[in-house]
C-alpha cells in the first residue's frame, strides 16, 4: 500500500479547505488498508471552537420552516452558518398534497437549502451537512452528530462533533400515531416529498394492479379504496386532491376500474376544527358531493389491509394516509432541556432555552414555558416561519452588538419579545372550492369566504409564499399544464 501512505501524506500537507474535509478524506482511505498495513490513525473530526478574530458560528438543527426562515434572514457578514439536517431541502408542506395525484411535481415544492441561504455553498466557514443531530452538550457548546445513509449497502455512519457559539433548534415534530398499533408499519404519513412519492406510487400500482384479470370485486374495491385519518387541513386537502384525480383522470383513463375507487375521510371529531363553523357545513358539503366518505370515529387498531374502529367496525383499504397532528420527536424527548406543555422544548419570550447559555428553539419543535403565562402556538407554517424571522433579527441585533460569540450576549438588551399574530387558515376541499377564514381565533369575529373566489385567494396566497421565483415558475406551469393536459400518471 505504498500509493496509499504516499497519497495521505500529500493530501494532509495540502491546505485542507476545512478540518472536516480533511477528516473524511482520512477515514475514506482507511478502508483501503489490507492486514500488512496497519490503517490510519483515527483523527478527532468536527468543526472546533471558534477563535475570538474569527466570525461566531450559529448552528441550525434542522430545514423546516422555522430553520429555513432563520438562515434566510441570518446576516452571513455576521455569522458562520451551519445547517444540520437529514434533508438538504426546505419543503413547501402546503401544496404537498398536490404532488401526491400529479398536479404539481416534486421538484416544485422541494428548495434547497443553498438557494435559500448563499453562503453555506459559498462562504469559508459555513456548511450544509446531511446528519441526524444525535445529543447536544449545552456546557461544552457542542452538538453531536451522525451522518445519514440509506440502505444496507451503503457505508458506515461517521460521527463528528461541532461547536456552536448560537445554537438554533428547529429540528420540527413527527406525525402522532397516539400508540395505535400497526399506524408505522402500514399507513403513508404526509409530511415529506418521500411521503408524497410513496403516496402517488401506491395509488397507481393499485389501480394497474386492480384492472389485472382474475382479481375479484371484493379485492378490486379494497385496492382501490383510500382511506384518510385525520380531519384537519392536510387530511381535507388531500382529500380534495384526490377526489378531483378520480373525476377528471381516474374516470378518463381507468374506464375499466372507475367504478371501484373511493375515498373515505376518518376524523374522530369535527373535520377542520378550527374553522368558522358556516365554512366546515360547507367544507363537509364539497367533500360529500365530490364522492368523499365522512366516517365519524376512532381508529383502534391498524392492520395490513383493514382498519379497525374503536366500535369494532372494519375498513378495508389500498391506500391509507395518516395525518392526525404531530408530536414530539424522540430526539427532543432525548434532551435534557425544559419542557412545554405537549413535551415540546421551553422556551421563554424571546426563543430562548432558559437553562441553555446560547440555545435558542423555534418551530414545531419548541413551545412556550407555563412561566410565560402565554400558550403554546400551534404547530403552523406560519408560526415557525414568523419564529424564524424574528429570531434572524434577534442574532443580527446580537452579532452587531459584540454578542455573537460563545457566553457574550449575557448582558445584551434582546429588545421586544416575539408576538404572534395569527393571519388566518387556508385549506382548498377540490373543484376550485377553497376556504379561507381571517380570523385571529375561533372566537374572534373576522372575514370568511367560502368558493371559487377563495380558491383563487388561496392559490395566490401561496404562491406567493414559494420561496423562490424559480419554484413559483414550476409551480405557475405545472398549474397550467394539469389544466391543459391532465395530471401525469406516470409511475416513475
Amino acid at each position: 500500500m505504498f500509493w496509499c501512505r504516499n497519497f495521505i501524506k500529500i493530501s494532509t500537507a495540502t491546505k485542507a479547505k476545512s478540518p472536516i474535509t480533511t477528516n473524511l478524506i482520512l477515514t475514506s482511505l482507511s478502508h483501503f488498508s489490507t492486514a500488512n498495513q496497519p490503517p490510519v490513525a483515527a483523527q478527532p473530526s468536527g468543526l472546533g471552537p471558534t477563535k475570538a478574530d474569527e466570525k461566531p458560528r450559529v448552528v441550525v438543527l434542522g430545514s423546516g420552516w422555522a430553520g429555513s426562515r432563520l438562515m434566510k434572514g441570518l446576516d452571513p457578514k455576521l455569522y458562520d452558518i451551519v445547517c444540520v439536517s437529514p434533508r438538504n431541502h426546505m419543503v413547501f408542506t402546503p401544496l404537498l398534497a398536490s404532488t401526491c395525484v400529479g398536479t404539481l411535481e416534486f421538484r416544485s415544492v422541494a428548495e434547497p437549502i443553498s438557494r435559500i441561504q448563499p453562503s453555506i455553498s459559498s462562504a469559508p466557514g459555513s456548511y450544509f451537512f446531511l446528519a441526524n443531530c444525535t445529543a447536544v452538550n449545552t456546557e461544552n457548546h457542542e452538538v453531536h452528530c451522525e451522518t445519514v445513509t440509506e440502505g444496507d449497502q451503503t457505508l458506515e455512519a461517521w460521527k463528528f462533533k461541532i461547536s456552536y457559539d448560537k445554537l438554533v433548534i428547529a429540528s420540527g415534530a413527527q406525525a402522532s400515531t397516539f400508540g395505535i398499533h400497526g399506524v408505522k408499519e402500514h399507513a403513508v404519513f404526509l409530511r415529506e416529498v418521500h411521503h408524497a412519492q410513496a403516496i402517488r406510487r401506491k395509488l397507481l400500482l393499485n389501480l394497474m394492479l386492480s384492472d389485472v384479470p382474475g382479481i375479484s370485486e371484493e379485492e378490486k374495491r379494497r385496492l382501490l379504496h383510500c382511506v384518510v385519518v385525520g380531519g384537519g387541513p392536510t387530511g381535507v386537502e388531500f382529500s380534495g386532491e384526490l377526489s378531483d384525480f378520480i373525476r377528471s383522470d381516474v374516470h378518463q383513463r381507468y374506464t375499466h376500474v372507475k367504478d371501484y375507487i373511493h375515498v373515505t375521510l376518518i376524523e374522530a371529531n369535527d373535520i377542520l376544527s378550527s374553522f368558522d363553523d358556516r365554512l366546515r357545513h360547507y367544507a363537509i358539503k364539497q367533500l360529500t358531493k365530490s364522492g368523499v366518505r365522512l366516517v365519524r370515529g376512532t381508529v383502534k387498531d391498524v392492520r395490513p389491509e383493514n382498519v379497525i374502529l374503536s366500535d369494532g367496525s372494519e375498513v378495508p383499504y389500498g391506500l391509507l394516509v395518516w395525518s392526525t397532528g404531530v408530536g414530539p420527536s424522540p430526539f427532543v424527548n432525548s434532551l435534557g432541556l425544559p419542557k412545554s406543555p405537549g413535551g415540546r422544548i421551553g422556551i421563554d419570550e424571546w426563543l430562548r432555552v432558559p437553562t441553555a447559555q446560547d440555545v435558542f428553539s423555534i418551530g414545531d419543535c419548541s413551545g412556550f414555558l407555563e412561566s410565560t403565562g402565554k400558550p403554546v402556538l400551534p404547530a403552523l407554517a406560519q408560526v415557525a416561519e414568523r419564529q424564524g424571522k424574528y429570531l434572524a433579527d434577534l442574532l443580527n441585533k446580537i452579532g452587531k452588538e459584540g454578542g455573537g460569540h460563545a457566553n457574550r450576549a449575557k448582558a445584551l438588551d434582546f429588545g421586544d419579545p416575539f408576538e404572534y399574530k395569527h393571519l388566518g387558515s387556508m385549506a382548498t376541499v377540490g373543484r376550485f372550492k377553497a376556504l379561507v377564514d381571517l380570523r385571529q381565533s375561533k372566537e374572534a369575529k373576522g372575514v370568511s369566504l367560502a368558493g371559487i373566489f377563495s380558491w383563487f385567494i388561496w392559490r395566490s396566497a401561496y404562491l406567493t409564499r414559494v420561496v423562490s421565483w424559480r419554484n413559483r415558475f414550476y409551480v405557475v406551469i405545472n398549474w397550467l399544464t394539469t389544466s391543459v393536459f391532465g395530471r401525469d400518471i406516470s409511475r416513475l
